[in-house]
């Protein structure tokens, strides 16, 4: 099958391109749910407005928290921090330079009573972005809440507990697959029996959207995985009207308007034959249920300001396309950590369409539509496709395991990206249209090194506080638990929990049996130059390569590394098949290493130059650290920066070593030709050196 899975959209829809849609008699509320899963949509009832947020300590994102529902949200969404993410307690060093930067730092129970003081649990529903450490997690938000005297049979929310997307995209994993799932499959067992109101699972679509997949990608891999978690969880003895129940979805809504309606609605309708085919018997069972988030990929540090128009379209297709919650990215997040003011503009633009822009007036306003019918229906045919193919590999497990799933991912990000930076997809302010001016904001700095004081002072303290022999016997009891593959894995952890056993003594508990999974990073030969082919620049690019190439009778060789915690690797991916496809060596290094790791392993590659790829915050800390152990090293190659570096960090950044920051619009031709000028600089410097 071609990667474009769905036809090319035509100038002009009629009634003839209807002919084939089975469906178009339904009614919002109905089999197949293509126009809504209620009834009355949000005539009586607007989606809810759930803000993605957390940052620092519980106590900072608990007042965030507080002031966001005295302001209008309905529901919270909690950000962790990257070393929660991956079963760190804030004292390892691994997780020294994450603490607290890209979400909030949960280390304990009692972090978790910080993080929800004074808030109605049984009241606001809580969203949880979490799958790795989902099991010390869950049980320390379960414990906190029943401490604080709720029932916890009456919690609302959602825990996303999605392990499969990390190994596909997000690589917030801590275990190998096989008990990843056992973990995954646990905790919806456990929740179907003790919290029936919590939505035991929200798998998810946006982390592969923002990986590269289009529309009908990003739908094919989300239902690949909830095919795998409910199939599991029936052959285990559940009951297939209950896991449907108690599962949710997760999408991104991105730059294509007409195409993410469709793909919304397209998802329910596969999703309800998919249901209907297990033997699902309840309509909520068929009905799929929705999260929505504004793309953060189409988001633009040129002219930033103009992502506040983008957001609002995105966020417009989101709520045409039927979703029951909505999260509206910040405009500043393409520069840095989102600031109050622009934080409250994502908030007040959903305000805005729920109440001053009349979406709500009306129940499905493209239902019938020439247009939207006739691409739902495409985007039906399409998805059925794709999950041939995936069948074809041997399954969804399988299509990770052979690299499938990754591969297809890159090629559509190096595609998008070669697209942008040829022009033949326009972005306004960044390849058309653009002036000679830069946008200022005012940025969230978070203190990393304060809050992972406060964080390891805290948990000194419940440490020394609480009853040593009763935490082991809880520890203990888990990693058998494990072990002997009997039992609940996350009622084993809630005991700990219970006990004061903290995140990163229940991840380690686990180690004992599983040890932590490491994944190689690579990256595609040609993902870019069958996609760049015909660019101007990027000719220009292959050429100065080629020259360096003569003169020097080999390829210029560029380790490039990620640092910290952070497992987004998009970026990485494409600047490495770029370059690698004009000409470059390049080397990709593991993930998750701390500096001295990247700089051992770099070292050994013997490069000509290190790259830096960095996403989430902590650059200011590990990028000085990896300079210096370089030069500890005698590793004298020029350091390069790209992604997201606020320019009130360049000058520090410049003092330390770093000779070039790439921001996160930089065309990839224009990186190779600058990354090839510092190469000649270089050598031109020690030739000096060497003369004089």
């Amino acid at each position: 099958m071609n990667e474009r899975t769905m036809a090319p959209r035509k100038a002009l829809y009629t009634q003839t391109d209807l002919a084939d849609v089975p469906w178009l008699d339904a009614r919002p509320g109905e089999y197949p749910f293509q126009r809504g899963i209620h009834a009355t949509m949000y005539t009586q009832r607007p989606w809810t407005i759930r803000q993605y947020t957390g940052y620092a300590d519980a106590a900072a994102s608990n007042l965030a928290y507080r002031d966001a529902l005295e302001r209008g949200a309905k529901g919270l969404s909690v950000a962790f921090d990257l070393p929660t993410h991956r079963g760190y307690d804030s004292d390892h060093d691994h997780a020294a330079a994450d603490v607290g930067m890209a979400g909030v730092a949960i280390d304990s129970v009692e972090d978790m009573k910080r993080l929800f003081d004074g808030v109605a649990l049984d009241e606001v529903s809580v969203s949880m972005t979490m799958s790795g450490a989902v099991l010390p997690v869950l049980a320390a938000f379960i414990v906190a809440a029943e401490e604080s005297g709720f029932d916890a049979a009456q919690l609302r929310g959602t825990i996303q507990n999605d392990i499969l997307k990390e190994f596909m995209a997000r690589n917030a994993y801590i275990f190998a697959p096989d008990p990843s799932l056992r973990i995954a499959t646990d905790v919806v067992h456990y929740l179907l029996a003790h919290l029936p109101r919590f939505n035991a699972m929200s798998v998810s679509g946006y982390h592969l959207h923002e990986a590269g997949a289009d529309g009908a990608l990003e739908l094919a891999l989300t239902l690949a995985n909830a095919r795998e978690y409910v199939r599991r969880l029936v052959e285990q003895g559940a009951d297939a009207d209950r896991v449907c129940a108690q599962l949710s979805f997760f999408f991104a809504v991105g730059r294509d308007f007409y195409g993410e309606i469709a793909k919304l609605r397209a998802a329910r309708v596969m999703w309800a034959e998919f249901a209907q085919a297990l033997g699902v018997r309840s309509a909520r069972a068929m009905q799929l249920r929705m999260h929505c988030q504004t793309a953060g990929s189409s988001l633009h540090a040129q002219r930033a300001q103009n992502n506040v128009v983008r957001t609002t379209v995105e966020a417009m297709a989101a709520v045409f396309g039927g979703t029951q919650s909505l999260h509206t990215n910040a405009w500043d997040e393409a520069l840095s950590l989102p600031g109050a003011a622009a934080a409250t503009l994502a908030r007040d633009t959903q305000l805005i369409l729920q109440h001053e822009m009349g979406l709500c007036d009306v129940v499905d306003p493209w239902g019938g539509s020439y247009l939207i019918e006739a691409l739902t229906a495409r985007m039906v045919e399409g998805v059925k496709a794709l999950l041939a193919e995936i069948d074809h590999q041997g399954g969804v497990i399988a299509a990770i395991e052979s690299g499938w799933v990754q591969a297809r991912l890159h090629r559509g990000a190096a595609r998008t990206q070669a697209q942008m930076d040829s022009g033949e997809r326009v972005v306004v302010g960044v390849n058309h249209y653009r002036e000679a001016h830069s946008t200022e904001s005012e940025r969230l700095e978070v203190d990393g090194r304060m809050v992972r004081a406060m964080q390891v002072e805290r948990l000194r303290h419940i440490k020394s506080t609480r009853n040593a022999p009763r935490v082991d016997t809880a520890l203990d009891a888990l990693a058998q638990c494990a072990r002997a593959g009997k039992g609940n894995l996350l009622a084993a952890t809630i005991d700990a929990i219970r006990a004061r056993a903290t995140v990163g003594e229940c991840t380690a508990a686990l180690e004992r049996v599983w040890p932590r999974w490491h994944a190689a990073l690579t990256s595609e030969a040609s993902a870019w130059s069958e996609a760049g082919e015909g660019d101007a620049a990027w000719r220009a690019a292959q050429d100065a390569v080629s020259h360096w190439c003569a003169a020097y009778g080999r390829k210029p060789r560029m380790a490039l590394v990620k640092l910290g915690q952070d497992g987004h690797d998009r970026g990485a991916r494409v600047v490495a098949a770029a370059l690698g496809d004009a000409g470059f060596e390049v080397s990709l290094g593991p993930l998750f290493a701390t500096p001295h790791e990247a700089a051992a392993w770099a070292y050994s590659r013997e490069p000509d130059i290190v790259g830096v790829s960095t996403l989430a915050g902590a650059h200011a800390t590990l990028v000085p650290a990896l300079l210096g152990a370089l030069r500890e090293r005698g590793c004298g190659a020029p350091v390069v920066l790209g992604g997201i570096v606020p320019t009130a960090h360049h000058e520090s950044l410049f003092t330390c070593g770093v000779l070039k920051i790439f921001g996160p619009d930089t065309p990839l031709g224009q990186i190779a030709q600058d990354v090839v000028g510092i190469l000649n600089e270089v050598e031109w410097s020690l030739r000096d050196c060497c003369t004089s």
